[in-house]
Order: structure tokens, then C-alpha cells, then sequence
């Protein structure tokens, strides 16, 4: 069975779907690895790592492709890549399915079977291959070190002969995967941690890693699978009034909010950015959704007022050898369960593969 992995071609993405450790771990199960010519090279993985792991390398897709059972990527593909998917080939891949509809009914006409791993269900059974909170434990990490970064002050208290300095306050929104790596890297480095979330369930998991979770009285959004609901326009605005003065007080906010297949919600406003100290940052991991506020600049760094907001796009991809690793190992964990006898077994009965097969057999399927 041949498993095939090509180099992204998105702007920006670092990432790579197999890494050595994954190729090795997939050709010790009596598969057949190949690897498109410098696809790690976004990762710092070189072509020689893939090949000591026993994979293949080619320089040209064709080859690639040629008698391919499984192709692995991290993006969703272009036109002309699903142009040349071989028929009956099955697709692995984030296909962020609630925007790209077009994109479906291609892999469909192609005759591909694509898994969409964004859908992939919180069920204990598939945490090993749960791309989604791989990806924003490192995101959340990266918020943390990006809002010290940019910040005019130093992050824990520090006594000197010149004086004290005080600890810096951060507040995060939202204390999901992403949030909650957030604040336990913004407290290793000696800041003092505010945390909030509309779902009340998550107090204690903040409360455990030194960050003081703010009582808000809204009402509780714990949606299905552990993501919050969206809330309607009245439930937002009192949230914001209520929120609007631990955001004033924050030298760094980190938004990490999001509903899964809608826009982020607004968060922060335009008036709660102005209400911030010059010099303060907000990190908005929102942002390739839209943002949780209302000043970010998806895809850039942007003052306002004083303020840093900074909506760099999938923060993961800026930390691409530990994002490729495990996002790789969840992608080799899901391959790995579907192999039986050497032979790739779809049963669409299968409470995975039914959440994540949303083409099949010239069908759609996203919806069923």
C-alpha cells in the first residue's frame, strides 16, 4: 500500500504531513512511504532524514502519485492538485469544509475519498489523532511568547536596586486547548494570569495552572465536543460590558475563541482597544476566522492607538518542526487504525470514518 505526502504549496505553510518518525513508524507496518522532493524542507527536514526512514523520494508528482492508495497533506488542495489525484485514491487532509463547498464537489467528480480531520470527533478513541487540539496547544504557546514578545514590559516581577518591577497581567479569552496552553506558558515565564470562558466547566482547569478565572454572569455556552456554542447578539454584549474592564487592566490579551465552521466572535471592540494602555498587545488566535476583535488584521501585525494587535494567521505553522511531528503522528495514528491486512478497510459504520469521510464514491457526504 503506497502512502504519498507532496510539498504544501499554500503561501505561508511550513508544515509538512509526514515526518521521518512517522514514515519509519508507517514502513515498519509494511507500507510503502513516499515523499515528494523537499517536502519537509518548510520543517527543516531534509529529503536524506525521509530516506534513512525508508521512505521514497520523487521530484515529480506524477511518479508520486502513480499507483498512490493514501495521500496525506495538511492544507486542502488547489484545482489543479485535485486535477491530478489518481481516481479512488483517498485524500487526509485539513479541508476546512464550511468555505470550501466548491473544493468538495471537485474531490467528489474526481472520484477521491477525502477525510476532513477537522471533523474528526472528541471521542477518547480518536484523541490520538486530533489535529485540531495538536495544533492549538502549539498556537497557544506561540500567543504566549508572541504577546511577551511585543510587549514594551518583562513578564515577571523583578526586584533590582533600581526598584521593583511588577509582574505583567495577561487575559486570555477563551481557556479551550489553545487557551489553556496560553496560560500555563504566560505563567511559566512570571506573568499573573486572568482567564475566561463562557463555559463554567473549565474554572478548575485554569484554577490548576495559577491563572484566577473572572466570574462573568452569563449564561453557560458548553457546546458539544467541548467547543463553546455561539451565543446570541445580546449574550455577546453583555459579555463584552462585563469583560471590558479586566481588558483595560491587561498588558497582553490573548482571544482564542472560535466556533467550529463559523466566524470568530467579537470579543474586544473597537472601545475596549481604546480603553488599553499604549504599549499593550493583543494576541488574536482567532484570526483566521475573522478575529475575536474588532481592530485585528487577519494575516498581520497592526498598531492601533497604541496598541499591538497582532492576527498572524495559524499561529502553529510559525513553530513547524513540533507542529509537523504531531500533527504527522495524528495523521499516521489515523492511517495506521484503517490498515487491516495490508489493505485499507473504509467503514463508513465506523463513528470516525463516518465524521470525517465527506467524499466517497463520486459523492458528497459532508452533511449526512
Amino acid at each position: 500500500m503506497k502512502i504519498v505526502t507532496p510539498k504544501e504549496s499554500a503561501d505561508g505553510e511550513t508544515r509538512v504531513a509526514c515526518v521521518p518518525d512517522t514514515a519509519a513508524k508507517m514502513t515498519t507496518a509494511g507500507l510503502e512511504v513516499w515523499m515528494q522532493a523537499d517536502a519537509g524542507t518548510g520543517a527543516n527536514l531534509g529529503d536524506s532524514q525521509y530516506a534513512e526512514a525508508g521512505a521514497q523520494i520523487s521530484p515529480e508528482i506524477v511518479d508520486l502519485y502513480r499507483g498512490a492508495d493514501v495521500v496525506l497533506r495538511v492544507q486542502p488542495p488547489t484545482a489543479s492538485e485535485v486535477a491530478v489525484l489518481p481516481s479512488g485514491v483517498v485524500l487526509i487532509s485539513m479541508l476546512q469544509v464550511a468555505r470550501n463547498a466548491e473544493l468538495l464537489r471537485s474531490l467528489a467528480a474526481a472520484g477521491v475519498t477525502a477525510f476532513a480531520m477537522e471533523l474528526l470527533p472528541r471521542i477518547s478513541r480518536a484523541q490520538s489523532m486530533d489535529v485540531l487540539s495538536s495544533q492549538a496547544s502549539i498556537a497557544g504557546y506561540k500567543a504566549a511568547l508572541m504577546g511577551a514578545d511585543y510587549l514594551d514590559k518583562i513578564l515577571p516581577m523583578q526586584m533590582t536596586a533600581a526598584g521593583t518591577m511588577a509582574p505583567a497581567r495577561f487575559f486570555v479569552l477563551g481557556a479551550g486547548v489553545a487557551g489553556l496552553q496560553a496560560i500555563a506558558t504566560a505563567r511559566r515565564l512570571g506573568a499573573v494570569v486572568e482567564a475566561f470562558d463562557v463555559r463554567s466547566a473549565v474554572r478548575e482547569e485554569v484554577q490548576s495552572l495559577g491563572a484566577k478565572f473572572v466570574n462573568v454572569e452569563v449564561a453557560d455556552a458548553e457546546g458539544s465536543g467541548g467547543y463553546a456554542k455561539e451565543q446570541s447578539d445580546e449574550q455577546l454584549e453583555r459579555q463584552r460590558s462585563l469583560l471590558a474592564e479586566r481588558v483595560a487592566a491587561a498588558d497582553v490579551v490573548v482571544t482564542t475563541a472560535s466556533i467550529p465552521g463559523r466566524s470568530a466572535p467579537i470579543l474586544i471592540t473597537t472601545d475596549m482597544v481604546r480603553a488599553m494602555r499604549p504599549g499593550s498587545v493583543i494576541v488574536d488566535v482567532a484570526a483566521d476566522s475573522g478575529g475575536n476583535c474588532e481592530c485585528t488584521v487577519p494575516g498581520e501585525v497592526a498598531k492601533f492607538e497604541g496598541v499591538t494587535i497582532v492576527g498572524v494567521k495559524d499561529l502553529a505553522r510559525t513553530v513547524p518542526y513540533h507542529a509537523s511531528l504531531t500533527y504527522a503522528r495524528n495523521l499516521s495514528n489515523l492511517v495506521l487504525s484503517l490498515v487491516h491486512e495490508n489493505e485499507l478497510a473504509i467503514d463508513l459504520d465506523d463513528e470516525i470514518v463516518n465524521a470525517i469521510c465527506v467524499t466517497h464514491k463520486g459523492e458528497l457526504r459532508h452533511g449526512k
